[in-house]
This record gives structure tokens, C-alpha cells and sequence, in this order.
């Protein structure tokens, strides 16, 4: 009875395995290289994450009114879904940067002028998506998400920049005396 419960539950896991989409890698292999290259200098890695997920947002809003595309609906989704992964990606290396203590300020200006920007684009893509509601509504939970992630990312980075600004002065006072 216990081989057989084994069996069953392995052979679950392998089906629930082969089903399961792969998931597949926004960035090409350029771009990983280009990622390689600058993994010891945040202000160049983050600009590039910066760079790349622009693209990304570029690409869905094309994607709306490209007239090649056929089903808009899919295209934008899979569009935001990239921004999206890699926008966390740029999350991820700010945490890591700050956990390591590196200094960030330079390049977390242009990470917040870009966060602003990327707001801007994902409230205009969602206010257009008035115009098509069927298309719509294969992503418009994903535009949601993005727009909630690039809103509490705006605060996140903020408050990292002033939690910088204020430890490097403090550092600065500390070589004064």
C-alpha cells in the first residue's frame, strides 16, 4: 500500500512536472552577457536593468496597436509579464547592493526617475485599455500588479536614497573629527 501511494504521488509530481509551462528567459543572451560583465559595479548593472526593462515597457505599449500582432491581448500580456520579471530582477540587485552596503545614491536617482516614468506608462497603457475591454482583460490583473509593484518600489527606493544621503553624512561628520 505504501509503494503504491509512492508510486501514485511520484507519478502526480512528474505529471504536475510536464505540464507546467517553463518558463522562459525575458533577457537575451547579449543582455546576460552585458548583466556578466557589470556584476561588481551596481551603478552599471542597475542602469542596464534600468535600459532593459524600458525595452520591455516600449514592446507593450507597441504591442497595443501594432497592427501585425493578432490577438493584442496575449501579446500585451506576455509584453508586461517581461517588464515585470525584470523590473523585479533591478528590486532584487537594489536589496542586494544595500544589504552589501554599497553606495547606490548616483544610480538610485536614475532608478527613481525611471520608477516615475514607468508609472506614467503603465497608468496611460491602463487607461487605454478602455478602448478594448476584451483584449483588456488577459492582462489587465498583471497591469495591476505591475502598477502596485512600481508603486511601493517608488517609496522603497526613496527611502533607500535618504537612508543613504544621511548615512554618508554622518559618515563624512565622523571623518571631521
Amino acid at each position: 500500500m505504501r509503494i503504491s501511494a509512492r508510486v501514485a504521488a511520484s507519478l502526480l509530481a512528474f505529471t504536475l512536472m510536464l505540464s507546467a509551462e517553463p518558463k522562459r528567459d525575458v533577457l537575451t543572451p547579449a543582455e546576460i552577457d552585458q548583466l556578466r560583465d557589470t556584476a561588481q559595479e551596481p551603478d552599471l548593472r542597475l542602469k542596464l536593468y534600468v535600459k532593459f526593462s524600458r525595452e520591455r515597457l516600449d514592446a507593450a505599449e507597441q504591442a497595443r496597436s501594432d497592427p501585425k500582432v493578432t490577438d493584442h491581448g496575449q501579446e500585451m500580456h506576455q509584453r508586461l509579464q517581461d517588464f515585470l520579471d525584470l523590473y523585479d530582477e533591478l528590486n532584487e540587485n537594489v536589496d542586494t547592493y544595500a544589504d552589501r552596503k554599497a553606495d547606490i545614491r548616483k544610480v538610485l536617482k536614475t532608478v527613481i526617475e525611471a520608477d516615475t516614468e514607468f508609472q506614467a506608462k503603465l497608468r496611460a497603457l491602463r487607461d487605454a485599455s478602455g478602448s478594448k475591454p476584451e483584449d483588456a482583460k488577459q492582462y489587465e490583473f498583471l497591469l495591476t500588479n505591475a502598477l502596485d509593484t512600481l508603486d511601493s518600489s517608488v517609496q522603497d527606493h526613496r527611502q533607500l536614497l535618504t537612508e543613504q544621503e544621511d548615512a554618508a553624512k554622518h559618515k563624512k561628520l565622523m571623518k571631521q573629527q
